[in-house]
């Protein structure tokens, strides 16, 4: 247990002109948190297990209860011993470093926090992943379900799309998670991501730009854009480093030539700049782009994009940008070649996922410097992706 020392005088005692002091200890509040920060698993021959190396290592944000490991097809999975860092203080049962066999099984572990008052549950898995080559990835939005954090009441809509052997993919991530620590009490239909019933075909997905909470406002971050991404989102710097939020990017192991789909949007009344207040003669407008960049640089190290370098970091390879968002409430069709800037593609890297590719929507393209108009609202619909070997028509 750690102590803290403070020293403060007690009374003073004229006797002889000495000064009596008196020191305390008083006991320091043990932690209430109970995350898993880290987990990874040592393979023996790792390059022969994974499709990267740096999938034997997932940094965790505090919203995932859902460890997935991936390895290749005929990997060993019968006494794997998964390790964890915890936050301080806590345990975990079953114990760091234990060995299970993760063939058929997902593994339920339970974290308890210093204080002993509270607990979280993760389950871990050890999947295989099969890649197949398919010429055209099609996204069309039907897949999704209201999420709800542990201890909290508040719900929003998040995205998934299924694999070709039918399992689930937790591709897309949107700023909503982030949107739940400023407006608490605000309904599923209220925040920026959210279904849309009327699609181009089926469902679609509308991203509004909301006015967010007092909190939120009062550190300048007065609106949320509506956005949709391939990647991941983490809830930890939602107030503080915002750019950080957002993580860019899946791997990848085709070489993306058109990016394609079906849009709608209005922009909002009044545009305004971080401070709130209305710059004249300005009008919001959406935006839609891909990236497609190596996800390790040149001394291996993982290399994830994020909302400071999502359209400018020196690993990016090719970016496909709808250079120009009409004014409609009409479906209008976007067609956008992937620029390459002159990059060759590796294609050894290719075929073994060292490639991310990241799809982005939003409905303020300056939303992430919290300027934009509340209410600009972008709706999109069968959008997808098209590779090298499709033979374009």
């Amino acid at each position: 247990m750690k102590k803290k020392r403070c020293w403060r005088t007690l009374f003073l005692l004229m006797l002889g002109g000495g000064l009596t002091l008196t020191s305390c200890f008083k006991d320091e509040p043990a932690n209430a948190e109970c995350d898993i920060v880290k987990a990874w698993i040592h393979y023996d021959h790792a390059e022969r297990c994974t499709w990267n190396l740096t999938d034997t290592l997932l940094n965790l944000s505090s919203s995932e209860q859902t460890i997935l490991f991936k390895v290749k097809p005929n990997t060993d999975r019968t006494a794997l011993a998964p390790r964890f860092q915890l936050t301080p203080g806590a345990t975990i049962v079953p114990a760091d470093g234990s060995v299970h066999d993760f063939t058929n099984d997902t593994i339920v572990y339970t974290v308890t926090s210093e204080d002993k008052q509270w607990q979280r549950i993760y389950r871990v898995a050890v999947v295989e992943e099969h890649h197949t080559q398919q010429d055209t990835l099609r996204f069309d939005f039907e897949r999704f379900y209201l999420f709800q954090a542990e201890n909290s009441t508040a719900k929003y809509y998040v995205w998934s799309d299924l694999k070709e052997d039918g399992t689930e993919a937790n591709n897309w991530a949107s700023g909503n998670a982030g949107f739940k620590i400023s407006n608490m009490t605000a309904l599923p239909d209220d925040y920026p991501t959210t279904p849309l019933a009327e699609g181009k075909s089926g469902y679609g997905v509308k991203l509004t730009t909301r006015k967010t909470g007092p909190i939120a406002a009062s550190i300048n971050k007065r609106m949320a854009a509506g956005n949709l991404f391939l990647g991941s989102f983490d809830a930890n710097y939602a107030l503080t480093n915002t750019l950080k939020t957002t993580r860019f990017g899946v791997a990848f192991d085709r070489k993306p030539t058109r990016l394609r789909g079906f849009y709608k949007y209005t922009p909002g009344e009044v545009y305004q700049d971080v401070n709130g207040k209305e710059i004249a003669g300005v009008t919001d407008c959406g935006t839609i782009y891909a990236v497609f960049y190596l996800n390790h640089d040149e001394d291996g190290n993982a290399v994830v994009l994020d909302g400071s370098d999502v359209q400018t970091n020196r690993h990016i390879v090719a970016k496909a940008v709808l250079k120009e968002m009409k004014t409609t409430d009409e479906w209008t069709a976007f067609d956008v070649p992937f620029d390459y800037f002159g990059n060759e593609v590796n294609e050894e890297l290719l075929n073994t996922f060292g490639y991310n590719l990241t799809v982005v929507f939003s409905s303020s393209k300056d939303g992430d410097l919290f300027q934009g108009a509340v209410g600009s609202t972008l709706c999109v619909d069968e959008v997808s992706v098209v590779c090298e070997k499709e033979d374009l028509k």
